[in-house]
This record gives C-alpha cells, structure tokens and sequence, in this order.
C-alpha cells in the first residue's frame, strides 16, 4: 500500500463507520466502501438517499456515480438478498453448496 498504510480496508472501514454513526442501522448499512440505504417507503427512501449524499459531501467523500445504483426493489449484498420480502440466502450460494 502506498504511504505506508498496510491496512487501507480497515481504516476506510473505521472512517465510513465514523461518518454514518448516528444512522447505522437505522436506514444504512456499510461495508468497507458498499452503502445500502433501505427505507419502508419511496418517500423516505428520497429523505435517506438526501442525508446520506449530503453526509458523504460534508465529510469530502463522494460516491462514483458510475458504480451506484438507486431505487431498486432487491439486492445481493454479503451473500444474501435483501428484498421487501425480507432478507435471504443467495440462491447462488446455496447452489454452490448443494453442488
């Protein structure tokens, strides 16, 4: 790693979990540099989306568009689905097993 830093994933990881403190949990998980914001409604998903870009921007962090994507009803995320159904295994990762 360049400057020195030989453990860059766990200080970024110490950094984003600092920055989102007061909402992890509440409508953000963090995983080194992966943010899932989840919400009940599209109106608060809109009023989550807001306060997590504007803390990313108060602390000089910025997110490459490119590699975001909004609004969608499911994801994979740590090998489970989390859906508003709830939250499941990867059926990937079962298939993997199984095999």
């Amino acid at each position: 790693m360049p400057f020195g830093v030989t453990n860059a994933p766990a200080i970024f990881m110490d950094l984003m979990n600092r920055v989102f403190r007061e909402f992890l949990d509440q409508f953000v998980i963090v995983f080194i540099d992966d943010i899932l914001v989840y919400s009940a409604s599209e109106d608060d998903h809109a009023r989550h989306l807001s306060i997590v870009l504007e803390t990313l921007r108060r602390h000089q962090l910025y997110a490459k568009f490119s590699k975001c994507e909004f609004w969608l009803k499911s994801i994979s995320f740590l090998g489970h689905v989390v859906s508003g159904e709830g939250i499941s295994v990867d059926p990937q990762k079962i298939q993997a097993v199984a095999n």
